[in-house]
């Protein structure tokens, strides 16, 4: 029996983006990847996340807000950074560890300049899909977007949030993510 990839998605408060991308992964990939959401702070699960994720045919309602901290007992083979800030200051994860970075936008800060519920749930929806197209070409895409890093590539690619991923440093074992450590 294969071992299933483990993934930790991890945003500033898992509330919104992580969990969507946990849910996404667990419905889509969920016989290769045991899928996590994490934050760097608890914020809560977002209503509306829940609800554009319940359109699209994912219960997300039992997930909670978690702490990093929680899962610090896990191995991830990959940690994926949704949000900016949760890239920039993304903890240092032990052994083979990769640490990524697939920025989407905030649904929530967008939705604040929104007029009708209808228009913020807009938000929502249409990032949802792009971490549900994110999702769906795991492992694959981690493997080409891990060899781009030195280049400075960032997911998504049209760069609507995204950012730096951490560029790779020459080590003992090639390119390393610099918090990625043996």
């Amino acid at each position: 029996m294969e071992t299933k990839l483990k993934i930790l998605f991890l945003c500033t408060g898992n509330s919104c983006r992580s969990q969507m991308a946990e849910g996404w992964c667990r419905h889509l990939k969920g016989d290769t990847i045991d899928a996590f959401s994490a934050g760097i702070e608890t914020h809560g699960l977002n209503p509306n996340a829940v609800r554009a994720m319940k359109e699209a045919g994912v219960d997300i309602s039992k997930h909670r807000s978690k702490h990093i901290d929680e899962l610090k007992n896990i191995k991830f083979d990959y940690v994926i950074t949704v949000c900016g800030h949760a890239n920039e200051k993304c903890p240092i994860f032990p052994g083979k560890t990769r640490v990524i970075h697939a920025g989407f936008d905030d649904p929530p800060a967008l939705a604040k300049f929104a007029k009708t519920e209808e228009e913020a749930l807009g938000h929502y929806r249409r990032v949802r899909d792009e971490i549900r197209d994110f999702a769906a070409k795991i492992p694959d895409n981690l493997l080409d977007m891990q060899l781009k890093t030195e280049g400075g590539f960032s997911y998504p690619p049209n760069g609507t949030e995204g950012g730096l991923s951490s560029p790779p440093i020459e080590g003992t074992r090639g390119l390393e993510n610099p918090r990625s450590v043996a």
